[in-house]
């Protein structure tokens, strides 16, 4: 379940977007180490890339759901679940968002909390999962699936993959190279039945 992430700022989803009109370009720099100061968490307003005319546009959504009187309860989506209440044309959370608000989150990197390992908080001095940030190898940034409604996201979530699986028993939906079109077309559902991407990890202090 992914409750962390390394977003890309506004700028720099913005270049990434720009520079698509020069093949072969860059628009933002390989950074080893993302800065942990702007990592986003449920709540934190992101870069998302949404669907406009023929083409993408950057808005800045808040990453969560209300649910219960908690603002951003709800932050991530079992794509499961999702295609089940559009395929049953249940009115369930999911339904609307997967049909008529995918959308895509540019990262650097994502964090899972390790399902058994525990360090000892630095703010509290109490026990917690120790956090493993994963990436796409040698990628700048890669893009996550999400689901939206007005001004609030959810990440989409699937079943683990190799990479993910020792961590953890849930993942971001990771899109590869030609996805994000299958993600915002008719086919997206597709993506729910395939193998994750291999990505790198490393356990965070």
């Amino acid at each position: 379940m992914c409750v962390r992430m390394c977003p890309l700022t506004v700028e720099e989803a913005q270049a990434v977007l720009d520079a698509r009109a020069t093949p072969g370009t860059h628009a933002i720099r390989y950074i080893e180490r993302p800065d942990p100061l702007r990592d986003a968490r449920p709540g934190s307003l992101v870069p998302v890339y949404v669907p406009k005319d023929d083409g993408l546009a950057v808005a800045r959504l808040t990453w969560g759901f209300p649910l219960d009187g908690k603002p951003n309860a709800v932050f991530n989506t079992r794509i499961e679940s999702a295609l089940e209440q559009l395929r049953l044309g249940r009115r369930g959370m999911w339904a609307k968002a997967i049909a008529e608000g995918r959308c895509l989150v540019p990262v650097r990197a994502f964090y899972e909390g390790h399902m058994t390992e525990k360090v000892e908080s630095e703010r509290t001095g109490r026990p917690v999962r120790r956090q493993y940030l994963f990436r796409l190898p040698g990628a700048r940034a890669f893009l996550l699936a999400a689901v939206r409604e007005g001004d609030r996201f959810s990440i989409v979530t699937t079943r683990p993959n190799a990479s993910v699986s020792p961590v953890h028993d849930r993942m971001p939906l990771v899109l590869g190279h030609g996805e994000s079109g299958v993600w915002l077309g008719p086919d997206f559902p597709t993506l729910g039945r395939r193998d994750g991407i291999s990505l790198i990890s490393r356990p965070e202090p």
